[in-house]
């Protein structure tokens, strides 16, 4: 399924308020992240919020522009309007958003989620609460400037170096957010931006740049793939798999036999 067809269906199903067709284009140990609101959700706990969503409201999703698409990434903006105004979509309750979704094998493994109405309030968002609580606002992602994006990221990095969060399988970008005591918005543009990659794919290169170093310790072939691959916070080896490859161009073994052969012919000179 290519970009094109995988944002189709994906607004199809939003269109049906089929909970189980929108949540299917999400892996099962995927991520989707509500900026605003603060919240990620898995595949199974998406599904349940939005059976209780689509009993309180009905929206049409509805693309807008173009659909920009990368090797694993798509992103795209959307409006939302309540169903009743289909046939003139530019009332006050229309909203705007945009969502960045990271792809492995035509499947989501994150899909993050801004919107805006200006501070006003608003409908709830696909995972806002849906427990009778007052309305959040909705809030614009602020920008941030230069010198703000190099403090984050410095800050970011010596977090990484110092508490190695990433180790963490289960981390979330809110929760790394609350430790770098910044807004989510301004940590997720700094990584986007500043980084060039994904919340997803900055946690796998720290860890793969972990593996590396464990791949080439003394005792590296005591260790096993998996073994490696748990230390450094990957849940699976498939995962570690393709981000390994993705960083280095080799799979784990390969990286270790070439640094074994490596370390070999320096002991013979």
């Amino acid at each position: 399924m290519n970009a094109a067809e995988f944002v189709a269906s994906y607004f199809n199903a939003w269109n049906k308020q089929d909970s189980k067709a929108i949540a299917d284009h999400l892996a099962e140990n995927g991520t989707y992240l509500d900026i605003p609101v603060h919240q990620h959700m898995s595949q199974e706990q998406l599904i349940a919020h939005l059976n209780e969503l689509f009993k309180l409201e009905t929206n049409i999703y509805e693309l807008t522009g173009e659909v920009l698409a990368g090797e694993n990434t798509i992103a795209f903006q959307y409006k939302v309007f309540p169903r009743a105004l289909d046939k003139d979509p530019s009332g006050p309750d229309t909203w705007f958003g945009a969502e960045f979704i990271t792809l492995h094998d035509g499947v989501a493994i994150e899909i993050v989620d801004y919107y805006d109405q200006n501070g006003l309030e608003a409908p709830r968002s696909p995972l806002a609460s849906t427990t009778g609580e007052s309305p959040l606002k909705r809030y614009a992602k602020s920008g941030l400037g230069s010198s703000q994006m190099a403090a984050v990221k410095k800050q970011l990095g010596e977090l990484m170096g110092t508490d190695k969060l990433y180790l963490r399988a289960d981390l979330t970008l809110p929760e790394l957010a609350q430790a770098l005591d910044c807004s989510v918005n301004h940590l997720s543009q700094a990584i986007n931006a500043g980084f060039g990659v994904s919340f997803f794919d900055y946690l796998n290169e720290c860890r793969v740049k972990d593996a590396m170093h464990l791949l080439r310790g003394d005792d590296n072939e005591a260790r096993s793939v998996l073994d490696v691959a748990l230390d450094v916070g990957f849940n699976s080896t498939s995962t570690f798999y393709v981000a390994f490859k993705k960083v280095t161009g080799e799979t784990p073994a390969q990286y270790r036999r070439d640094h074994t052969r490596q370390a070999g012919s320096k002991a013979d000179l």
